[in-house]
């Protein structure tokens, strides 16, 4: 059913959003056998670098079984052979990757890192006296980017010649579709600070009352774009200053968290910043980049 999402703040300032997204419930045909976990895990993680071990089992049969009603499909083999397909591989390879992903994120998640990039690390990037790059790798429903923008706007606020543009990147495309909307439960805002919300956030109305939505100026100034770690070189065409990949590589194994942080590192301007999540580290490249706290990282 289309529903008119109305948001407003005490200006006037309205807008209509867009219809949500609905997920029907699915009968059970089959189940996934060892193998076929084997099968399908060792697919993702050559596509995706995503490492699904054996206890995800469950996991993974729940997920995939929406894209077997999806296709049409009756049975885990006939869908891992449709994967294979031309066609597959063209269309539905990335809709299943959208349903096995796993996508958690807050605004102002740990906040210490946006303390330290105003602090510390805004201060030192000003000198260059150019627009600030800023990467959010693995941007899952867009909490981090907004978080990012209201940062920026803030610090803005008192350093008028500073600009700043915002990459936010994720594998799912449903993720992103729903980042780009930029809506969410009241449930969701409660980190932001109270003058934020006022300032960057519309209050829904109507049928949409419990809902916010991020004010155009801060979706402005993110570009949403989908990318996939394990690309041997990424679409991206300008070094970055800073680059927030954090609680993303934890579901990796080892081996490809130490490439895609050669990755990083490559992407990095010459002094730029990594800021990882409080539960990873860096691997092999540790020494090539100059600590300034447990996961933030300069780069030398």
């Amino acid at each position: 059913m289309l529903m008119a999402q109305i948001f407003s703040k005490k200006t006037g300032d309205a807008e209509v959003g867009l219809p949500g997204d609905h997920q029907g419930a699915m009968e059970d045909h089959c189940q996934l056998s060892d193998l076929e976990f084997s099968k399908f895990s060792r697919l993702i993680y050559d596509v995706a670098g995503i490492n699904l071990q054996p206890v995800k089992k469950t996991m993974l049969d729940g997920r995939l079984r929406r894209r077997l009603r999806a296709v049409g499909v009756s049975s885990f083999a006939e869908y891992f052979k449709y994967l294979q397909t031309p066609e597959g591989q063209e269309r539905e390879m990335v809709l299943m990757l959208d349903a096995v992903s796993t996508n958690k994120t807050d605004f102002f998640r740990e906040a210490k890192h946006f303390d330290l990039l105003t602090g510390q690390v805004l201060p030192a990037l000003m000198r260059k006296n150019r627009q600030i790059r800023i990467w959010s790798a693995g941007c899952s429903t867009g909490e981090e980017p907004y978080t990012l923008a209201m940062v920026m706007e803030e610090f803005c606020e008192s350093h008028k010649n500073l600009g700043y543009s915002i990459l936010a990147t994720d594998l799912s495309t449903d993720v992103l579709a729903k980042a780009r909307l930029a809506i969410y439960e009241d449930s969701k805002i409660e980190p932001v600070p109270t003058t934020y919300r006022y300032k960057y956030l519309l209050r829904g109305e109507g049928s949409r009352r419990g809902y916010h939505r991020v004010a155009p100026r801060l979706r402005r100034k993110v570009n949403f774009q989908r990318l996939n770690f394990m690309d041997e070189h990424f679409a991206i065409n300008t070094e970055m200053d800073i680059i927030f990949c954090r609680n993303v590589i934890i579901y990796f194994d080892q081996q490809t968290q130490a490439a895609l942080f050669e990755k990083f590192y490559r992407q990095l301007a010459p002094g730029g910043y990594l800021f990882i999540g409080h539960s990873e580290s860096l691997h092999e490249i540790d020494g090539k980049m100059r600590r300034l706290g447990p996961t933030v990282f300069q780069k030398k």
